[in-house]
């Protein structure tokens, strides 16, 4: 019997077949942390008696949570970290984004490798057909002293995506559909291969928020198979590293596969408080809504922002409402103001933070509703308090779905906006 995409990249790491079930402990060839971890990851390995790092070139500290530092205490947490990566020579991105945007876009994750985070959506890096997920500051620790981590070998789901994608529809639909079909635990410590045509036609930006939001449904990690343009992609961006695509074997033995045709699949929102209380559009349109964020690691990428801005153009959101626009980072920003997309979403209304995780963890104190407010969000979490509030209420939805909500002042289908061809 063949191997899974999970089974073969750790099988390469290891140096021998691995299954399904076994514990083993693999090589790894990145590993970052960021600044909502207080640097945990880094004084476990200082508790551990930590006197130097595997390989500082493979080790990264992102600072994006509370970017700019928002209080006293997040000021001394950025300190705190400017500090430790001097010291042990590791790498250090301030101001630069999201991690799980920034590292992608910096080849610092590339296809067949292995790559663990301190962050539950380090699974998004599986969108370029790597083996990776989210580990607790211990094992960080550990595995910034060894190299190495120890893993259970995933079984895998095998999801197929099917179907013609319909007008008004987009990556985030779909995996807001996928996850309300599967539940919160209904792929707990599995990976998840994504397949099918409509994986194929997707750009890496929606592929990116497929595996992101995997851990939602419990998964360990989401992966799609490197492909002509995964690899356009990376070399676009890689031009140091050498690397080696894994492809699952056609024989290759799942837990299960599942198929959705989304042939007439429409916009989806998840209700609060949970990211599994996903329902059709139809079921929410009309509901009253007080802001609306177009951020997080999910979806705030390019492409994000001009779906967004496709609708927004030459329109002004409704009276009332704030609309936060925060780019997952610099290199998205710089693209947007050179796509003329920045002035669009000045014109309509909208109002802009540094890219970073503002607008979708709570922590970053910027865009905190207030009580009763309800948001609409491309976010990955609607979790009561996710925003910094727990009296007020999160829907998730696509960027199309989010602007053109953010028009009517109420839950609205993108349907109606979306313009064809050039904007």
């Amino acid at each position: 019997m063949g191997m899974t995409l999970a089974e073969k990249i750790l099988s390469n790491h290891i140096g021998r077949q691995v299954k399904a079930g076994e514990i083993v402990v693999s090589r790894i060839d990145a590993a970052v942390s960021h600044d909502a971890n207080r640097p945990l990851a880094l004084e476990m390995f200082f508790k551990m008696n930590g006197k130097k790092l595997f390989d500082p070139q493979r080790v990264f500290q992102i600072i994006d949570h509370h970017y700019p530092a928002p209080s006293e205490a997040n000021a001394a947490v950025h300190k705190k970290l400017r500090e430790y990566t001097l010291q042990l020579g590791c790498s250090l991105y301030e101001g630069e984004g999201i991690c799980h945007v920034v590292m992608p876009e910096k080849a610092h994750v590339l296809p067949g490798e292995v790559v663990i985070g301190t962050d539950s959506h380090t699974c998004t890096y599986g969108a370029l057909g790597a083996f990776s997920t989210g580990v607790g500051s211990t094992d960080m620790g550990v595995a910034l002293i060894t190299g190495t981590l120890w893993f259970m070998v995933p079984e895998t789901i095998k999801i197929n995506v099917v179907g013609t994608l319909p007008s008004g529809v987009f990556a985030k639909d779909i995996i807001l559909h996928i996850i309300a079909s599967m539940t919160a635990d209904g792929a707990t410590y599995k990976a998840v291969e994504f397949t099918g045509p409509i994986i194929d036609a997707l750009s890496m930006d929606g592929r990116f928020t497929l595996t992101n939001m995997v851990v939602e449904m419990g998964a360990k990690t989401g992966m799609i198979a490197p492909d002509r343009k995964t690899l356009q992609w990376v070399d676009q961006r890689n031009t140091t590293r050498s690397f080696e695509p894994v492809l699952p074997d056609p024989d290759a033995e799942y837990s299960e596969e599942i198929t959705f045709d989304v042939s007439s699949l429409s916009p989806y929102v998840a209700k609060p408080h949970y990211v599994d209380n996903g329902v059709p559009i139809e079921e929410v349109i009309g509901t009253p809504i007080t802001q609306g964020n177009l951020c997080s690691c999910t979806a705030a990428r390019i492409e994000d922002l001009r779906i967004a801005a496709n609708i927004l153009k030459g329109r002004k959101i409704a009276s009332g409402l704030r609309f936060i626009v925060v780019p997952g980072s610099r290199e998205v920003l710089k693209r947007a103001l050179d796509e003329g997309l920045i002035s669009i979403f000045v014109d309509a209304g909208a109002c802009f933070r540094t890219p970073s995780c503002s607008g979708c963890s709570g922590g970053g104190a910027f865009g905190v509703p207030a009580d009763g407010d309800v948001v609409i969000s491309t976010a990955n979490r609607n979790f009561k308090g996710r925003l910094g509030n727990p009296n007020a209420f999160i829907y998730l939805a696509s960027p199309a779905t989010v602007a053109a909500s953010m028009l009517e002042g109420r839950i609205a289908d993108p349907r109606h906006y979306i313009r064809t061809g050039s904007f």
